[in-house]
């Protein structure tokens, strides 16, 4: 069994029997899982409904971290 990023985030969401399906089509980095749609998810083989919401919610789970942390910053430069 693979033992990527991408096998971990399922394996979070109890989700780890989809691993290789996503690997083999691609989707092989979290960056990459961030866009996920319907047709992705059918091409994957991801067709039990309550799996499948439960990946979407956690591609917007990633989607939001990226935001928050989007907004956070440091400088090398000493403050006055």
């Amino acid at each position: 069994m693979c033992t990527n990023i991408v096998y971990e985030w399922l394996r979070t969401l109890q989700l780890p029997q989809y691993a290789e399906s996503f690997v083999d089509n691609g989707y092989d980095d979290l960056e990459v899982c961030k866009q996920i749609g319907d047709p992705d998810l059918d091409a994957i083989g991801v067709a039990v409904p309550h799996h499948r919401r439960r990946i979407h919610e956690a591609v917007r789970r990633l989607k939001e971290a990226d935001e928050t942390a989007a907004g956070l910053y440091f400088t090398l430069e000493p403050q006055p």
